[in-house]
């Protein structure tokens, strides 16, 4: 037993997590609007995407690696339009005046996670980074026993979701300087940035046609 591996797996899912795409700017939006708590939920749900192709890359399961990078034209088609689809509705939203009901929060939680996860999910390419990593470090089942492999993929998921929570405690500081004027401004950004992802990932689909 390797223990080094799940430190590896720390460092390799922080670091694909960190950089600021639409889930990041999705989170960050999340947290001003309706909590620390919803944008760490949200955050979750791309780190267990993380999760999944880590297993898949880790493990070797390269058939279906394969036929996820061989789906990609409609993986990222949907992935597109429902970026698109948060763009629009972000952008017309309205900031909430008053705080949600219990059982309307926990439909919100639970959209806030599966929202995030298939969105992460949508890229199958993010497995290629994967592989392309674990590659250069040496690492996969290929090289080591499963449980060190085992090991590398829970590092992967515990440092994605440090990030998340990292980013949305970090966010949730400014929330109580933020008032509703501020939160449309904000609402019209992210709605701005996210359609723009998703007509970036839709006309990327002619390369793929």
């Amino acid at each position: 037993m390797d223990t080094s591996f799940l430190l590896r797996g720390l460092i390799l899912g922080f670091s694909i997590a960190a950089p600021v795409g639409p889930i990041g700017i999705l989170c960050i939006r999340r947290t001003l609007a309706e909590g620390r708590t919803v944008g760490v939920v949200s955050g979750l749900g791309a780190a267990t995407a993380d999760l999944v192709y880590g297993i898949l890359t880790g493990f070797g399961l390269t058939l279906v690696s394969s036929l996820l990078v061989g789906q990609q034209f409609w993986f990222r088609l949907i992935g597109g339009l429902f970026l698109l689809y948060l763009g629009v509705t972000t952008f017309l939203t309205r900031p909430a005046e008053q705080a949600a009901q219990t059982s309307a929060r926990r439909g919100k939680l639970a959209g806030a996670y599966f929202s995030t996860f298939l969105l992460t999910l949508s890229n199958p390419m993010t497995i290629l980074s994967f592989a392309a990593v674990f590659a250069g470090m040496g690492l996969g089942a290929a090289r080591g026993s499963y449980f060190d492999a085992g090991l590398l993929v829970l590092g992967v998921f515990l440092g994605s979701a440090a990030w998340w929570l990292l980013l949305s405690s970090g966010v949730s500081l400014l929330r109580s300087r933020v008032n509703t004027n501020v939160l449309t401004w904000v609402n019209r950004f992210a709605g701005v940035v996210l359609a723009s992802f998703g007509l970036l990932a839709l006309v990327g689909l002619v390369s793929l046609s």
